[in-house]
């Protein structure tokens, strides 16, 4: 016994070499030395190259004037304005293309892979088309399809296709009716605000009674009601200060009304449609995650085939469906940088043109970096707090 303990307390020989800690702290010290090497030697490199070229670095271009105009300015801009004042309009241009495009891709993908479960042969078989059309095409050819295929072929302005509610539709872009608010018209954003603010201490309310007591509330319809209600109220309260004006057709052109250009058009229905289709997949694949004894439960209670999609299966769904559905949605947002094909002014083009008249190469990729990883950061943290709610909790 004391030759083996003696054996025990001696260590062998290779022990340091065979040691996992010391072998996993070498190789993590080796990478880690890699890796700021292999930075050095780009940011060295990077440098040598600007100081060969004689371009100075920095950050102090973005003070400069642009020169250069932009056709879609969501914020007032001119081509007198700074180089840091047209990159925001870039920015902000992705920002709204790519929340509408969510927006719209969520409910066509959703009505697709709803649609491609129904015992309607013909929806059925619509729904798969769609699918495998729009799924099997390259994302800039289905921009291309948009603006050259559909939109380029519509009528001119003088032969304008007039849409309900004093809408017209042209090569020049869908034109509708702009909402112009007068005085006292905060009120009714303070209206709205309030509005959701109760509809959530409702909803909140309205759980912890049904956990205590297991009756339930008409949460939905409440909500609504407030959303709804308290807004018109303001309204009617702030003496209705709202006008509308109307686009007004005119021999050559519209005047008038607010104009959605062609560019931005194509741009946000083919990103929608494109994306739509692996949207549908994922809700279909999702549905199809449910055990089918939830259903037959559902339906042994007496619930419809409605009921039973909308309360039962669809929220089960919706903790698969949601991890997959941030990836979609982060794909969205950096495929608009393909805007540039076509000519609206996203963050992407708006940089290029930057970097072409300043020289600054180096800044603006790190800018175009910078502002896409924060997009998908902002995205993945949001979708990140839906899944969590979304998620079972354990007991």
């Amino acid at each position: 016994m004391a030759s083996q303990e003696i054996l025990r307390e001696e260590p062998s020989r290779g022990s340091f070499i065979n040691d996992p800690r010391i072998r996993s702290l070498f190789f993590q010290t080796l990478v880690v030395i890699l890796l700021f090497g292999s930075i050095w030697w780009i940011v060295h490199n990077v440098i040598e190259n600007l100081q060969r070229l004689h371009i100075a670095s920095g950050f102090g271009f973005l003070r400069s004037r642009a020169g250069f105009d932009i056709s879609d300015t969501p914020i007032a801009y001119t081509s007198d304005s700074t180089y840091f004042r047209a990159l925001v309009v870039g920015l902000l241009n992705t920002i709204i293309v790519a929340v509408a495009g969510i927006v719209l891709a969520t409910i066509v993908g959703f009505t697709i892979g709803i649609g491609r479960l129904s015992h309607n042969w013909l929806i059925r078989k619509i729904c798969t088309v769609y699918v495998e059309i729009f799924r099997n095409i390259p994302p800039l050819l289905v921009i291309f399809f948009w603006y050259s295929g559909v939109l380029a072929v519509l009528p001119p302005p003088r032969e304008s296709i007039h849409l309900p509610f004093g809408s017209f539709l042209n090569q020049r872009g869908f034109y509708f009716p702009r909402a112009v608010w007068g005085d006292g018209s905060w009120l009714i954003g303070v209206a709205l605000l309030l509005a959701i603010a109760m509809a959530w201490f409702v909803a909140h309310r309205a759980r912890q009674r049904q956990r205590a007591t297991g009756q339930q509330f008409p949460v939905f319809w409440t909500s609504v009601g407030l959303i709804i209600g308290l807004p018109v109220l303001a309204f009617l309260l702030s003496g209705m200060p709202l006008t509308f004006d109307f686009p007004k057709q005119s021999t050559f052109n519209l005047t008038g009304g607010f104009w959605v250009k062609p560019e931005f058009l194509s741009l946000l229905l083919a990103l929608s449609f494109y994306t739509a289709a692996f949207i549908a997949e994922i809700v279909r694949a999702g549905i199809r995650g449910v055990s089918k004894g939830q259903s037959e439960a559902a339906a042994a209670l007496g619930l419809r085939s409605g009921p039973i999609l909308r309360l039962v299966v669809i929220p089960q769904a919706m903790r698969i469906v949601i991890p997959p559905l941030t990836s979609q949605y982060l794909n969205l947002t950096k495929n608009s940088s393909l805007a540039i094909a076509i000519g609206y002014p996203d963050l992407t083009a708006t940089a290029g043109t930057v970097l072409n008249q300043t020289g600054q190469a180096v800044e603006g990729v790190f800018i175009m970096m910078i502002a896409y990883l924060v997009l998908s950061l902002v995205t993945s943290f949001v979708m990140n707090i839906v899944n969590a709610r979304m998620a079972l909790v354990e007991r």
